[in-house]
């Protein structure tokens, strides 16, 4: 069993900096890709971020401002977040895709979302 566990989220004031968390726990051979969503009240969950073995890619509305990376020996993923404004409060989840065996393909899981506030 894999889970992915967000740590993070929490007020911020605008213009702020916060840094959001996800580890990979259980049974893994190899973690993949991994990214970043967020759903904010009543708009549809978008992907933030993503980082691969050696690529990184964001969203246009984070671009210069979110800096996604991972440490490959913990299994864990990071999303640093600057200069945070209203439209940045979401819940954000992460995204994984991992292997549990590596002669099963593998299987995508997603963390249990962390809230993140933006206000003054």
């Amino acid at each position: 069993q894999v889970q992915l566990v967000e740590s993070g989220g929490g007020l911020v004031q605008p213009g702020g900096s916060l840094r959001l968390s996800c580890t990979a726990t259980g049974t893994i051979w190899s973690v993949g890709g991994m990214r970043w969503y967020r759903q904010a009240p009543g708009k549809q969950r978008e992907r933030v971020a993503f980082v691969g073995h050696d690529s990184t890619n964001y969203a246009d509305a984070v671009k210069g401002r979110f800096t996604i990376y991972r440490e490959r020996a913990e299994n864990t993923m990071y999303l640093q977040m600057n200069n945070l404004g209203p439209d940045d409060a979401a819940v954000y989840y992460c995204h994984a895709t991992v292997w549990t065996n590596e002669r099963l393909p593998p299987n995508t899981y997603w963390g249990q979302g962390t809230r993140v506030f933006v206000s003054s």
